[in-house]
């Protein structure tokens, strides 16, 4: 007597199941599309460079430690590279915030 009304629960349960399912996925379906970008930082650069303005450039935290710094300079200089395409002024600035994370500040700032 008792196993077909437990059946039946169980039937009851897959099918709510199935119909907030179906209706989780229309939702997630029908969701506004938002940007999934990353935001970067709007404006240009400072006229001596600052530990802040660094990091933003090297994409960092500004108590970051040195390997990071050399493996985010690496990673930035490769899709940057004057030879590869990119801007000599760029590249100079990359550079000088690689100096500025690690401590190697020059007081003549940048080539440029």
């Amino acid at each position: 007597m008792a196993t077909p009304f437990i059946a039946g629960l169980t039937v009851a349960a897959a099918a709510l199941a199935g119909r907030y399912g179906v209706q989780a996925w229309h939702a997630f379906k029908t969701r506004p599309a938002t940007a999934r970008m990353r935001k970067f930082y709007d404006g240009g650069f400072q006229p001596t460079m600052t530990k802040r303005e660094a990091a933003l450039i090297l994409g960092l935290r500004e108590s970051a430690p040195p390997d990071k710094v050399k493996e985010a300079h690496r990673k930035v200089m490769v899709a940057n590279h004057p030879d590869a395409g990119g801007s000599h002024y760029l590249a100079s600035k990359i550079n000088e915030a690689k100096d500025m994370m690690l401590g190697k500040t020059k007081n003549s700032g940048s080539a440029f």
